[in-house]
Order: C-alpha cells, then sequence, then structure tokens
C-alpha cells in the first residue's frame, strides 16, 4: 500500500473511530494520575451525574447539527424553562396545593417552557427564514434576559420542603442492608466512600434514556433518516417528497423540550435557579460535546454514541486540569483546543 493510501486508512480509523481511542488514552490518563480513586464506582458516579444535564442538552443538539443547524440558545432556554417552572411550583406551594401537586405542575411548566422556547426558534428558523445561527443568537440573549426579568437577576428558591431536591438528588441504591456476622447491620453491592449503598441517581438514568431514544430515532426511525437527508442535501430531501421545514421546526422543538429537561434536572439538584448562573455557556459545552463525539457540523452525518462519549470526555478533560491545579482561567482554552484538534482529526470526506 503506498503512504498516500496508509494515510487515508489513517484518516478513516480516525474519523470512524478517533473519539474511543481518544477516550481510552484519557481514560488511562485519568486512571494513572489518580490511581484507585478515578476508576472507583463512587468517582464515575460523580463524573456522570455532574455532566448528566450537558449530556442531555449535547443528544439534542446532535440531532439539531445532523439537520445541519445550530442552536446557541440552550443555556438560556434552560434557565428561563428552570425559572418559570420553580416560579409556578412555588405559587401552587403557596396557594395551599400538595407538594406532589406543585412539583409535577412545576415540572410541566418547566418542560413546556423548554418546548414552547424551541418552537419559537424553529418557527424563526422555518418560516421567518433567519439563518440558524442569527435566530438562536438572538434567543440566547432574549431567553436569558426574561429568566433575570422575573428574579431580578437574583435566586429562586424551591419552597419545596424535599420532593423536588430528590428529582436531582435521589436515584436507586445499587446496594443493600444485611446481618453481619454478630448481627450488626452492613452493607454488600456497590458502596460510596462512606461505605453506603451506591446511588445511581435519576439524572444518569435520564440521560442514558434520552441517549438510548435519540439513537434509536437517528438510526431507525423515519424522522432520523429525514433529519440526515435534509442535513445532507436539502434540494434533493425537497425532490424526494421530504417536509424539509417540518423537519426542521421538529428538530429545534425537541432541542427545547430536552433544554427543559436538563433545566429541570439541573435546578432540582441545587434546589434553586441562580438566573445569572444556571445554565451559562452550557450551549458551548453541548456543541463541543457534538463535535468532539465525530457529528459534522455541515450536518447530514452524526452519531448520539459519539456525542455521549464526548461528553465523558469533556468531563475528564475538566476532571484532569482540575486536580493538575491548572487555573480555572486557562480550562476554557484547553477545552477549546481540543474541539479544534478534534475537528482536525475527525476532518475527511464529508466535510
Amino acid at each position: 500500500m503506498s503512504a498516500a493510501g496508509r494515510m487515508a486508512s489513517v484518516q478513516r480509523f480516525l474519523e470512524h473511530w478517533g473519539v474511543l481511542l481518544a477516550f481510552a488514552l484519557l481514560f488511562g490518563a485519568s486512571a494513572w494520575r489518580q490511581g484507585g480513586d478515578f476508576v472507583s464506582p463512587d468517582n464515575l458516579r460523580t463524573m456522570l451525574n455532574s455532566n448528566a444535564a450537558i449530556g442531555v442538552l449535547a443528544v439534542g443538539m446532535t440531532l439539531v447539527i445532523v439537520s445541519a443547524g445550530i442552536d446557541l440558545s440552550v443555556g438560556s432556554m434552560v434557565v428561563l424553562a428552570a425559572a418559570l417552572g420553580t416560579t409556578a411550583m412555588n405559587g401552587m406551594i403557596g396557594a395551599g396545593w400538595s407538594e406532589g401537586a406543585s412539583v409535577a405542575l412545576g415540572a410541566c411548566v418547566t418542560l413546556g417552557a423548554g418546548l414552547a422556547a424551541g418552537s419559537v426558534n424553529g418557527s424563526l428558523v422555518v418560516f421567518g427564514r433567519i439563518a440558524p445561527f442569527i435566530a438562536t443568537l438572538g434567543g440566547l440573549a432574549a431567553y436569558r434576559s426574561m429568566a433575570l426579568a422575573i428574579a431580578d437577576a437574583g435566586e429562586i428558591r424551591s419552597q419545596s420542603s424535599t420532593l423536588f431536591s430528590k428529582l436531582g438528588r435521589g436515584g436507586i441504591p445499587l446496594g443493600w442492608e444485611k446481618a453481619g456476622p454478630e448481627g450488626e447491620v452492613v452493607y454488600a453491592g456497590l458502596l460510596n466512600a462512606a461505605g453506603k449503598p451506591l446511588t445511581l441517581t435519576y439524572s444518569i438514568i435520564i440521560f442514558l434514556a434520552v441517549a438510548v431514544v435519540a439513537q434509536w430515532v437517528l438510526s431507525m426511525s423515519r424522522f432520523g433518516r429525514h433529519l440526515v437527508a435534509v442535513g445532507a442535501n436539502e434540494t434533493a430531501a425537497r425532490y424526494a417528497g421530504i417536509a424539509v421545514g417540518w423537519v426542521r421546526f421538529r428538530a429545534y422543538a425537541l432541542m427545547g423540550l430536552l433544554a427543559g429537561l436538563a433545566g429541570l434536572m439541573q435546578s432540582s439538584r441545587m434546589n434553586s435557579v441562580s438566573t445569572s448562573g444556571l445554565g451559562l455557556s452550557n450551549e458551548l459545552d453541548a456543541i463541543a460535546a457534538v463535535v468532539i463525539g465525530g457529528t459534522s457540523l455541515r450536518g447530514g452525518f452524526g452519531r448520539v454514541w459519539g456525542t455521549v462519549v464526548g461528553v465523558l470526555i469533556l468531563g475528564m478533560i475538566t476532571n484532569i486540569l482540575t486536580i493538575s491545579n491548572v487555573s480555572p482561567y486557562w480550562q476554557g482554552a484547553v477545552k477549546g483546543a481540543v474541539i479544534v484538534l478534534a475537528v482536525l482529526v475527525q476532518r475527511g470526506s464529508r466535510d
């Protein structure tokens, strides 16, 4: 095989499997740097849990980018949806509703607000014929401004005593109690650093479930095939009878719904909404995970499983930089370099 042929083979390998290679190298470097602490179930659970909301956003962003779009407003949609949902929940608790009904209503308002904001973005892109970059850039500014106005740029604290916070902090225990040799209570199964049963949080379960469903939609469903066709060649998709506008509108609406879900996950985990801080720069992390995962920014090709690996890679990079005492002011520069490197490595005939 000629040198050019070998280079082409290496390029194709990196296009398809480069993200897994990068994950393996970073995982090995983290395990070497931290030893057994990094590979402990407790630490891996914590890393997954802290990146679950970004993962949900990144999955939605994958679908939007596959259709040759972009959404810069997801971080602002997160905070607006969370602010509206938490405000509605507090209002119902103050009006004498039961805690369960109030939390359920707040969750529905959060998801509905995200869906509505995403639908506005989709309408501007499809019916207003505004470039996705411009339409969602306007949403980035407008949605956060609305959230700031709701709380006068302050924080909205949940008035739910326990139930709301359980959505973000609770989960399924992976261990159990049993009697010890002398009748004392001991724990078995997966345990945390304190020796108590490790909890698989609802946030992790939601992230994994969303990723599995989205991968099926993209690979197996009619809507997924239409997304790929529209992103690859809009003109050909129109001639094939695909309703291009409707496909793109649904992609942005779904992105908004997932932004509402991410807002619910983050606000319940903190039991409050910081209108100036929640969701800040989430859109950049989501886009970074999508790019690292191998999805083409030109549309027409994407893989949700690659995005999931990209989310984990970003989490490990942050972890490595933190334990290496790298200044947080420099961590953004390192992440930016990783994004550019990922695009250069995975660039091939598709781009």
